[in-house]
């Protein structure tokens, strides 16, 4: 029968690198008073020898779990998943926040809560015992529920607020929604498009509030009026088909749609197809997410890529720059988008015509 390999441990890290076992420590867990050379011998050691350190031995040695808890949004989650209909974005925060903690030593915990529980408080403390988390990441809509950012504050502990401009507390971090829906319209304007409709998400998202502003930001620079071109929605498909066919039943429809999320624009795309109407020749669409379900419609839509992956990172390197420096950033971070260019995009009128 094979030995069992002898695992390595902080004391054959120190007996290599010849230094005490508290030395060892204070390098492991990043701590002040290690000189450049020293730090540099004991890190050669580790690698020599592939010690990796214990979560349990870490917590043990100081006030620090080495555990960033993440929490979204159980309803709508649970919601799509058992729909089908489920985006990308709890993997995208999984890959972005779990590749970053790993550079630090740290561990992502991912937890569904739902936001309009009225045992929100009762679960999150059950959740802090638990785990004793170094920092949580908010995303919308718990980045703006007062009863969840008032606990978290009063945990005293870093927390990141995705979607949010940090009123009351915690670190707001932004996709700059404003921005990728001003940059989706303009593009469309570039396009020759001149009557616009947007579908808005929910109200009860902050983000939603500011991709409308973009769209009306982009329309009024233009000088065009948006009059009767804004449909809400909830981002889901069902709400995207109402919104579609209210846009798209008007006597003066729009030649290009603007929707707030993936489920939202293909319920336009099918919508325009009940009504005879052919994507993009009749009709331009642009969607916000950019999840794997819009790379196979036909057409394949043009999208707004949000960056979830590279925000959840940045959460991760927020809290844990704040756990260092007890000082929480000056101004909001933004995480910039792109517009990922596909098939659901024809010039409009206005460039047909010159």
């Amino acid at each position: 029968m094979a030995r069992r390999r002898q695992a390595v441990t902080i004391k054959h890290v120190a007996a290599d690198a010849n230094v005490s076992l508290q030395t060892v420590s204070r390098v492991i867990n990043d701590g002040s008073n290690v000189r450049p050379e020293m730090k540099s011998r004991v890190q050669a050691s580790i690698d020599k020898l592939g010690y990796v350190p214990s979560i349990a031995a870490q917590r043990m040695s100081g006030s620090r779990s080495y555990l960033i808890l993440a929490i979204n949004d159980r309803e709508r989650t649970i919601a799509d998943w058992r729909a089908r209909q489920g985006t990308d974005w709890v993997d995208q925060m999984l890959f972005g926040g779990m590749l970053k903690c790993a550079e630090y030593g740290y561990r992502l915990i991912f937890e569904l809560v739902d936001t309009h529980n009225d045992h929100v408080e009762r679960e999150l403390q059950a959740a802090f015992a638990a785990l004793q988390p170094d920092g949580v990441i908010l995303t919308p809509p718990h980045s703006d529920n007062p009863q969840i950012v008032r606990f978290l504050s009063e945990q005293h502990i870093p927390f990141v607020r995705i979607g949010s401009l940090g009123d009351g507390g915690g670190i707001p971090l932004s996709m700059d929604d404003e921005g990728s829906a001003r940059m989706a319209t303009q593009y469309l304007l570039d396009k020759g498009h001149r009557s616009i409709g947007f579908i808005a998400g929910s109200a009860e998202y902050s983000l939603s509030e500011w991709r409308v502003a973009g769209w009306r930001g982009a329309m009024a620079g233009a000088g065009l009026p948006t009059d009767g071109l804004l449909a809400a929605g909830d981002f889901s498909y069902g709400s995207g088909e109402r919104a579609a066919r209210l846009l798209l039943d008007r006597e003066s429809r729009p030649t290009a749609i603007v929707a707030s999320n993936d489920q939202m624009a293909l319920a336009t795309l099918e919508t325009a197809r009940e009504l005879g109407l052919v994507v993009p020749d009749d009709l331009s669409l642009i969607s916000f997410d950019n999840t794997p379900l819009v790379h196979f419609t036909q057409p394949p839509l043009t999208a707004v890529d949000q960056p979830i992956a590279a925000t959840a990172s940045k959460a991760v390197e927020l809290i844990i720059a704040m756990q260092k420096s007890e000082k929480a950033p000056d101004a909001l971070t933004v995480v910039s988008a792109d517009l990922v260019e596909r098939g659901s995009v024809a010039a409009g009128p206005a460039q047909l015509h010159d």
